[in-house]
């Protein structure tokens, strides 16, 4: 009992409990990492009606100042300064190693004035980051413990926020967000999402966290979800998740992110200038295995029966019905698409070869709704 003691409850917790999903420890929160019909069912209603996900864990920030574009520009590794306002951007804090810190979205509010939703695990050492970083005259505040987050998934997500009284054509477009109000309820909508599927993620006051999830709940096709099935969803894409793909000890270069960080441009950042002047030692692949048996985090990769890199992470894929794996394969060995290798631990080897990511190309996240 003692390992879980400290742990922190989402306001939803009670509610989760009543549809019989299984807790589990994650971040320093207890969640839910699946509901009475387990991670397969949900995964494939993700992929093809809509769920719900609790994602209060997660934490969000807000920085304001009139020179804080140019100070989040010197700080983080996408540009900022050329975000515009209503928009947001997939990004990276790393040390001046040029390793990741976290992985992060931020919301351009206004010409100063920023929203940072980052992970939970991170949370404490990257609001510690930002401060140390940060100049006199910009404010920062961690808004995370007032802010709830519920994650709407799947390819009828719009139908369902239609319901609830918002007009599809007035709805955000792709990693653009508006404030809103559902039933009364306001919030920060942006067409976001973990799943690669069409999907929304809503902010909103966490005294009404009760609310907004029974309000969800209540439309048609709507079912929760857990963190099994969004582990699952995010693997099939390719997304990283943060101590995995993405770490202390990890580049966003080797990750695969090296093009969209736009190292040609003149633009420096904390760890700008090692990603610039050195090679990364291993590159991020995706691996599709024969059969159904996964291959964990940590697994050996083998090519021509020599060691050649680890997976980082791993599971069965439901939509593909075979296993997959995402692992860094160090540059000493040349890969390609297609390339047999064999994954092994102690205990069983499997076959698989290298697949282009990401696995699954069925998404409907950039859909146009039309109109």
């Amino acid at each position: 009992m003692s390992d879980t003691e400290n742990l922190k409850l989402t306001p939803l917790y009670n509610s989760h409990l009543a549809l019989g999903a299984k807790m589990v420890p994650f971040a320093g929160w207890m969640m839910p990492v699946q509901y009475t019909e387990g991670i397969i069912a949900e995964h494939k209603h993700t992929r093809t009606l809509v769920s719900i996900f609790d994602i209060f864990h997660m934490g969000e920030f807000r920085v304001k100042g009139g020179t804080s574009a140019a100070a989040l520009d010197k700080i983080l590794a996408r540009a900022v300064a050329d975000q515009k306002p209503g928009t947001c951007r997939y990004n990276f804090l790393l040390t001046e190693k040029g390793t990741a810190m976290d992985d992060l979205i931020v919301y351009r509010i206004a010409e100063g004035e920023f929203y940072i939703v980052v992970n939970a695990g991170t949370k404490d050492t990257d609001a510690a980051r930002f401060r140390e970083l940060l100049p006199q005259g910009i404010s920062f505040a961690d808004e995370s413990d007032s802010t709830a987050k519920i994650d709407l998934q799947g390819p009828e997500s719009a139908n369902v926020l239609e319901a609830l009284g918002l007009k599809k054509e007035s709805l955000p477009g792709y990693y653009k967000w508006i404030n809103a109000s559902i039933k009364g309820i306001p919030c920060l909508l942006s067409r976001t999402g973990y799943t690669g599927e069409l999907g929304y993620e809503i902010y909103f006051p966490a005294g009404k966290s009760e609310s907004m999830w029974n309000l969800l709940l209540e439309q048609k096709d709507v079912k929760p979800a857990g963190l099994g099935a969004r582990d699952t969803l995010r693997l099939e894409m390719g997304y990283p998740l943060y101590g995995h793909e993405l770490n202390l000890k990890t580049t966003p270069v080797e990750a695969g992110f090296g093009e969209i960080l736009k190292l040609g441009d003149k633009r420096d950042f904390i760890g700008s200038d090692v990603l610039r002047n050195s090679q990364p030692g291993r590159l991020l692949v995706g691996i599709e295995l024969e059969g159904r048996r996964a291959a964990r985090e940590g697994t050996k990769v083998l090519i021509g029966g020599q060691e050649a890199g680890i997976v980082s992470s791993g599971a069965f894929s439901p939509s593909l019905e075979k296993a997959v794996a995402m692992a860094f394969i160090s540059k000493d060995f040349k890969t390609a698409v297609g390339m047999e290798l064999e994954l092994a631990t102690d205990r069983f080897k499997v076959s698989g070869r290298i697949s282009e990511l990401p696995f699954y190309r069925k998404g409907t996240a950039r859909m146009s709704l039309g109109g």
